[in-house]
């Protein structure tokens, strides 16, 4: 039997090490895997630890490198071992019948956690009435769709009430004052402004520090017998059901810099239909998620020009009579994704849709 081959000097760029121990002899070292020490066969006596003892009298004992595919993809290899070294022999033993063994390990990714800070409405609306006689606690016959709201109690729900700006043609909305005439009969003309929120609504997260996940599946093949483990960062430990292999993930070579962090940005998604307040489930409409800076939000709706503005802002603007329709109700949510869709159709990465900018999405099945 041709001898060994030695194992390479240099280390893969990415990969996880894991401690194998089984009862029989296991891997001959194949391409894209590192043996980082020789394999050792120990006794079994007093054999414990995480995940369970082994059935045996003796085990081999074997440190490997798994790489990661292309920038973190998914990657796979084959080995076999044909010696071993005895721990009290001091001397490499062929072995008979080498197992072989099969490593999987799945796509690197990222577990990012949410906490839920509101909802947002999609596209807040300036509306207007043309009328005479404006008043801020007038009813629908006079200010139309910006009558003052009512909570479900009863109670004026606070600035909701319309700002009334006096007609003439540089104003918010330019409009005639009528003749004379029309003042003595009807009234002082003007007109009567609100913000409403119709419409889509949106829950904002708070996107917390990431942890790095995998798995990785190793198969142990003698003859007809097929053992299977799967361990991962979370469960790093695992001994299989016929207590022939224990597989024991040390830990990551490498720290996956290349994920990206968004402590500077809030997540925003579509409320679904089970109504405001924090949701259960987040949905899977990717195409609607979008990651935006959190300086382009405000909290408590007190800011203009910003994601979340309130009816208190859009009242209390500086000049709102003498500025343009809409002010204060820029920068909103629409106008990202409008901008984003825009790219799409001229097939350019979107900005701010997180489907098209990453590869994979979805919720941690423990969420």
């Amino acid at each position: 039997m041709a001898p060994r081959p030695r194992p390479p000097h240099s280390r893969p760029g990415n990969h996880a090490v894991f401690l194998l121990l089984a009862a029989a002899a296991l891997v001959e070292p194949a391409v894209g895997v590192e043996i980082l020490s020789k394999s050792r066969l120990e006794r079994c006596a007093l054999d414990s630890g995480a995940g369970g003892a082994l059935a045996c009298d003796r085990k081999l004992v074997l440190n490997l490198a798994v790489p990661s595919g292309s920038s973190g993809g998914e990657s796979s290899l084959v080995a076999q071992v044909v010696e071993v070294e005895e721990n009290d022999a001091q001397a490499m033993q062929t072995v008979r019948d080498p197992p072989v063994i099969t490593i999987n390990k799945s796509a690197v990714y990222a577990l990012y956690a949410l906490s839920y800070m509101r909802d947002v409405a999609y596209k807040p609306e300036e509306m207007f009435t043309k009328t005479h006689k404006c008043e801020s606690d007038a009813g629908a016959d006079v200010v139309g769709v910006c009558e003052r709201l009512w909570d479900q109690n009863g109670h004026v729900i606070e600035q909701t009430e319309p700002v009334c700006c006096p007609c003439g043609p540089h104003r918010r909305v330019g409009s005639s004052c009528g003749s004379i005439f029309d003042k003595m009969i009807k009234g002082k003309a003007n007109t009567a402004h609100c913000v409403r929120f119709p419409g889509d609504w949106y829950h904002v997260f708070e996107i917390g520090t990431r942890s790095t996940g995998y798995s990785i599946r190793v198969q142990v093949k003698k003859g007809s017998s097929v053992t299977e483990v799967i361990v991962s960062p979370e469960n790093k430990t695992v001994v299989s059901k016929d207590n022939f292999l224990r597989v024991n993930l040390i830990g990551d070579y490498v720290g996956h810099d290349s994920m990206p962090t968004f402590e500077d940005f809030y997540l925003v998604t579509p409320r679904e239909a089970g109504g405001d307040g924090q949701p259960q489930v987040l949905g899977d409409e990717f195409s609607r998620w979008m990651l935006l800076e959190r300086v382009r939000f405000t909290l408590d709706g007190l800011e203009c020009n910003k994601i979340g503005v309130g009816y208190e802002a859009y009242r209390n603007q500086p000049n709102l009579c003498g500025s343009p329709f809409g002010s204060c109700l820029y920068n909103q949510l629409w106008n990202f994704k409008e901008s984003d869709d825009n790219r799409i159709y001229r097939n350019q990465e979107p900005q701010y849709i997180v489907q098209g900018r990453f590869d994979r999405i979805n919720q941690h099945p423990k969420v």
